[in-house]
């Protein structure tokens, strides 16, 4: 029959522990609530605050108990300033980046370029607690609602603008620095995925350096490749080599051509 054949399939060797799908995307939900909370009910946000952080808290103490982990619930909530702080300041570049934005609760509440950079912050934090999986989830979740793909492990500095967003892509090992500008499309990969696994913990993708600015489509590929700061790369340009500060890369008629001449963002 088919449900004996289908048992005989299961296999739970891979597996790592029990899995609560619907705590995780609760914890995730409620968590980008606490943290602009004051957008969210602006006549009275401190009312709800304590009620709602003690509700998170005690979420993410049994996400750590089904992993058999050590409770660090409370150094999320220490966190949370800190996450609040970075995510605003993302929506202040947003909105100051953005001529068609009309105002930051617009920008918090609407966009998706800072969705995704809030769900990053809070799925980075609880990867760092020790949490892989649910960081996963919460960034695949965020993922499926918003089109921007970035792994929780991708070191993201401040001021992190993101325009549009869809099908932008960053990898595990991306480290991107301060005021950096990413448009549509743009994809921070590796230049080769042939070796699987043996490639795990290398770094594998690129790091942009602070004030550089890259437009839609452009690709920038390798664990070695540094685009230096105050640097624009330009739409649809393909980049496997660093590129020395103040640069700008294009597409000319020539291909992709590289002036150092002076930032012309």
């Amino acid at each position: 029959m088919a449900i004996e054949e289908l048992v005989s399939l299961y296999d739970s060797s891979d597996s790592i522990s029990k899995v609560d799908l619907d705590l995780c995307y609760r914890f995730h939900r409620a968590a980008k609530d606490v943290l602009f909370l004051d957008y969210l009910c602006p006549e009275c946000p401190t009312c709800e605050l304590p009620e709602r952080i003690e509700e998170l808290s005690s979420m993410l103490s049994e996400l750590f108990t089904l992993h058999n982990k050590e409770d660090k619930s409370q150094e999320f909530i220490d966190s949370l300033p800190g996450i609040r702080g970075s995510a605003y300041r993302s929506a202040v570049a947003i909105y100051n980046g953005d001529p068609s934005s009309k105002s930051l609760q617009e920008v918090i509440l609407c966009f998706p370029g800072f969705e995704a950079i809030l769900s990053y912050r809070i799925a980075h934090k609880i990867l760092e607690l020790g949490l892989p999986f649910e960081a996963r989830l919460i960034s695949e979740e965020a993922h499926g609602r918003t089109g921007i793909d970035i792994h929780p492990a991708a070191k993201i500095g401040e001021d992190f603008f993101i325009d549009h967003g869809t099908g932008i892509v960053i990898g595990e090992t991306t480290i991107i620095g301060n005021n950096v500008k990413l448009y549509q499309g743009v994809t921070l990969g590796a230049l080769s995925l042939s070796k699987g696994k043996a490639l795990a913990g290398q770094k594998r993708h690129p790091t942009i350096e602070d004030n550089v600015t890259i437009y839609s489509s452009a690709a920038i590929f390798g664990g070695k490749t540094v685009i230096g700061h105050d640097s624009t790369i330009g739409a649809v340009v393909r980049l496997m080599e660093s590129v020395p500060p103040h640069s700008v890369v294009y597409m000319g008629e020539k291909g992709v051509e590289l002036s150092t001449k002076g930032n012309e963002k």
